[in-house]
Formats: structure tokens, sequence, C-alpha cells
């Protein structure tokens, strides 16, 4: 305990002599951590958006009618089909729609269009859910060329693509941006723990001359980036704490969406924030001591 109690007053000591560079500190992490948890938000909001579209990325297997193909597709040839997508590893589940369900769906969605109809002209069809979204291109492959009965295959190619392409380009950003975010606090944070040795530079020397341990002379520098970082974090957590009471209100009030729609909670980024911040102290602390600190 005397040891702890020695190491926080030499580190607090050291953030009291350099209060212009830990105030840069603090702000930098502040900034840093808000607008990481900011897209840790919005990311997570986006992502569990993209997941909810990619529910409706699906192949449908449409089958022939008399209509579309001179004679209606046999119960060997949809027995074929059905033995083919129950045999591939991408094909989480698949259901067969008749005629008459078919048109049942087609009347709830849009009875306007179904009210004057003399008969049926809806095909029977295999809906298939694949066990991945990214895979329901190979599994329309898999289907061409169509099979004997089989009058088209379809998967909504270009909503497909886009959503997929949607999802890659917020991956890409978020952790772009989080990088960058992490980089630029450990920097700044390395550079406050630099000007605090060398400050002490002297009283180092004095230290290493009576005896005192590696451990016994880093650990107050290691303890100052990390409270730097905690401090940081934990303004960063008010800040978005008053955004979510006072600003998130007002902007979902506008945006519709789904109950399956959510960003992550707040105590989870909140948690994710300060982990992140004592992580980016200690490193921050440890480059420079192993560079400027040479004990």
């Amino acid at each position: 305990m005397l040891r702890a109690r020695l190491f926080l007053s030499e580190a607090f000591r050291s953030i009291a002599a350099n209060v212009s560079t830990t105030v840069a500190a603090v702000m930098t992490v502040l900034i840093g951590m808000f607008l990481l948890g900011l897209f840790i938000a919005l990311g997570s909001w986006v992502i569990s958006w993209t997941n909810h579209v990619k529910k409706d990325l699906v192949v449908n297997v449409y089958f022939c009618t008399e209509l579309t193909c001179g004679n209606e597709a046999s119960e060997k040839q949809i027995e074929t089909v059905r033995a083919q997508l129950a045999g591939n590893p991408d094909v989480k589940e698949f259901s067969f729609i008749t005629k008459e369900q078919a048109l049942e769906e087609m009347k709830r969605r849009f009875p306007e269009l179904t009210s004057d109809l003399a008969r049926n002209p809806l095909p029977p069809a295999y809906e298939v859910i694949p066990i991945d979204a990214d895979r329901v291109q190979e599994i329309a492959g898999t289907l061409e060329p169509a099979p004997a009965g089989v009058e088209r295959v379809t998967y909504g190619e270009k909503k497909a693509e886009r959503v997929l392409q949607v999802a890659t380009i917020i991956g890409a950003i978020f952790l772009v941006g989080s990088v960058i975010l992490l980089v630029a606090s450990t920097i700044l944070i390395a550079n406050t723990i630099r000007l605090s040795i060398f400050s002490r530079r002297r009283e180092i020397e004095v230290m290493k001359l009576v005896g005192a341990t590696n451990w016994f002379v880093r650990a107050p520098f290691m303890l100052e980036g990390i409270l730097c970082g905690l401090a940081g974090s934990i303004l960063a957590v008010v800040l978005l704490l008053l955004a979510r009471e006072f600003a998130l209100p007002g902007i979902m009030g506008r945006i519709e969406s789904p109950d399956d729609i959510r960003a992550w909670s707040f105590s989870i980024v909140a948690l994710v924030l300060v982990a992140v911040s004592l992580l980016v102290g200690a490193i921050g602390s440890g480059i420079t001591m192993r560079r400027f600190l040479r004990i």
C-alpha cells in the first residue's frame, strides 16, 4: 500500500508539473474516445440494419407453368431440385411455396392487382435462405443452367450487391477511423510522458544511483499515462451520456426502424471506451519509456 501511494503521488506530481501537456493529452483522448463512442454506436446500429436487410436476401427458384413454359413442372423435377438444395452446405433452410400460397400472398400485399384475375398465373417456387447472405450468388450459381422444370432462378442481384457493398464500406470506415483516433491518442500520451521524463531526468539518475529498480522508476510514468487515458474516457462517457439524453431522442424520432435494429447498449459502449483508453494510456507510456527511459 505504501509503495502504491508513492507511485500515485509521483504520478500526480508529474501531472501537476506538466499541466498544459497533460490537459492536451486528456483532451485528445476525450475527443478520440467521444468520436470512437459515436463510431461504435453508429457502426453497430448500421451493422444491425444491414443484418436486418440481409434477411431479405433469398434465392427464389420458380418452376415452369403452362403460361411460361407450355407445361407444368412435374413432381419428379420439383423433387430433384429439393434434393439439390438439401445437399447444398450454403443453404440454411428452404420452403416450397405452392401456386395457391403464392396467390394468397399476392392478394394480401397487392389486392388491387389480383381483384380481376381469371386464373392463377403464379408459379410454384422454392424460397431458399442462405447460411450467409454473402452466399446468395453462389447458391443461385449451383442452379445454373436451370434444371429441368425450372423457369428461372433469382436472388435480387442488384439489391444484394448494394447491401453487401454498403456493409463492406461501413466496416472499412469504422476500422480506419477507429485506428486513426487510437493512434492519435497514443502518440499524444507518449509525448506527455516523454516531457515528464525529460523534466525529471536528474531525479531519475539519482534514484538509480541509490538502488531504485527499473519498475520503481517506471511505475509513476505508467500510471501517469493510464490516468490521462482514464480521465479522457470518463469525460467522453459523460459527453456521450448528455448526447444520448438530449440529442438522440430528436434524431431517432425522425427515423423509423424495426425493433430488431438497435445499437449496442450505452453501458457496453462506456465499458469499451474505458478499457480502450486504459490500454491506450498504457501503450503510450510503454512506447515512451522504451525509447526515452534507458534504465
